[in-house]
């Protein structure tokens, strides 16, 4: 088989990168080693930025977004048993964030890409990358008991944190990484949200809660815990009291209970590989850097590293110029480092670490205390938030 453009990966920074290259005229095989039931299965992030929601407009898979996101304007802290709202809209010139499932999303590319009759090989095994230092990659896997090899000019490596592509080149990656010492024991129920206009955070003495949605009917809920604990010693009773118990009284009262429908724990880390060009192998999204979830950046910079390897790609082909991809790894470093800055640290401002006693304590206090009574800062954490400009 040959083509252009050999994208590992058919989460959403594959396929979003699959459809914004078809619209530019620019042929692409997306390969994936996992089944699409297994993609579509997977919980995620819901919260999108402006230049996302952009880029899926740009895709031609922005119609149902548009109708069924659903905008936020404030996020919400509470902590010392108050909560604050923060006028997100208000504090940038009228940005906003959007409220819409990573499962939708996905769906939304799919469909897009069968409708239009464009290859994805699903549950491909032993998938291979070579040649990536030169002029003409290959990508190589297994299907149904057969070898197949891809011809192709560039090789987008869209495969997440564990994939072959990141593996492949590990000797030539200088790897960054912070692992936080708790983890975010998530809930998915089909209930009205607590908060339907605003995502809370909260910070309590008994740790981080979490407060989100993926539509008018089913919410998602998280509470920091041990990051060895188990699904299992969580009922969902436990896991109601709990959440009410790091609320303001007036919200926890609110809350609206219902059997979970998924419960998982995620362990929280920062990540970052550089460089992210490798010759014509490109790494984007998850394979090339992790944010813990707090403030939503993990989607959202996946979709920036597709919008300038797109961007790129299309310059490539259409004006002979390689400038974009040469600037493709430093343009989303600058951005990706700026996005775990503010993930580091509002995480560091809304949990309890297991040192976080006596002067710590005070002082992460104090910037709270702070960050809500300065317009400055509380525009600060609002500019990062709604994304900062490409």
């Amino acid at each position: 088989m040959r083509t252009q453009v050999a994208i590992i990966g058919a989460g959403p920074s594959g396929l979003l990168l699959g459809q914004l290259l078809h619209k530019a005229g620019i042929d692409n095989v997306i390969v994936e080693r996992q089944s699409g039931d297994y993609v579509l299965g997977r919980i995620r992030a819901g919260i999108l930025e402006q230049v996302t929601v952009d880029l899926l407009r740009e895709a031609g898979v922005g119609q149902r977004v548009e109708r069924e996101g659903i905008v936020h304007h404030t996020i919400e802290l509470v902590f010392g048993g108050v909560r604050h709202p923060i006028d997100v809209h208000g504090l940038t010139g009228g940005k906003v964030v959007t409220a819409y499932g990573q499962t939708e999303l996905t769906h939304d590319l799919m469909d897009a890409r069968r409708e239009q009759g464009l290859p994805t090989v699903y549950e491909a095994s032993n998938v291979t990358i070579h040649d990536f230092d030169g002029t003409r990659p290959t990508v190589r896997y297994q299907k149904d008991g057969a070898s197949h090899e891809i011809a192709c000019d560039f090789i987008a490596g869209c495969d997440g944190f564990h994939g072959v592509c990141r593996q492949t080149v590990k000797d030539s990656v200088q790897e960054f990484e912070k692992v936080y010492p708790f983890g975010w024991l998530g809930v998915l129920v089909d209930v009205p949200p607590v908060s339907p206009h605003a995502i809370v955070y909260g910070n309590s003495e008994r740790g981080f809660s979490l407060c989100s949605m993926r539509s008018m009917t089913r919410s998602r809920y998280y509470v920091q815990c041990p990051v060895d604990d188990k699904v299992a010693d969580w009922s969902d009773q436990r896991f109601w009291d709990e959440l009410r118990r790091r609320l303001d009284p007036e919200l926890a009262a609110r809350v609206v209970t219902g059997p979970s429908i998924e419960k998982s724990i995620a362990p929280l880390r920062s990540f970052v590989a550089e460089p992210m060009r490798f010759g014509r192998l490109f790494l984007a999204g998850d394979a090339a850097h992790i944010v813990p979830p707090t403030g939503a950046k993990g989607l959202n910079l996946a979709a920036t590293d597709v919008k300038y390897l797109s961007g790129a790609l299309i310059e490539h082909y259409r004006e002979k110029s390689d400038a974009g991809l040469d600037t493709y790894s430093q343009r989303c470093l600058r951005r990706v480092w700026k996005a775990e800055r503010f993930s580091w640290w509002l995480t560091s401002l809304m949990h309890r670490f297991p040192d976080t006693e006596g002067f710590g304590q005070r002082v992460q206090e104090a910037e709270l205390d702070y960050l809500v009574n300065s317009r400055a800062a509380s525009t600060a954490l609002a500019e990062n938030y709604v994304g900062l400009p490409l």
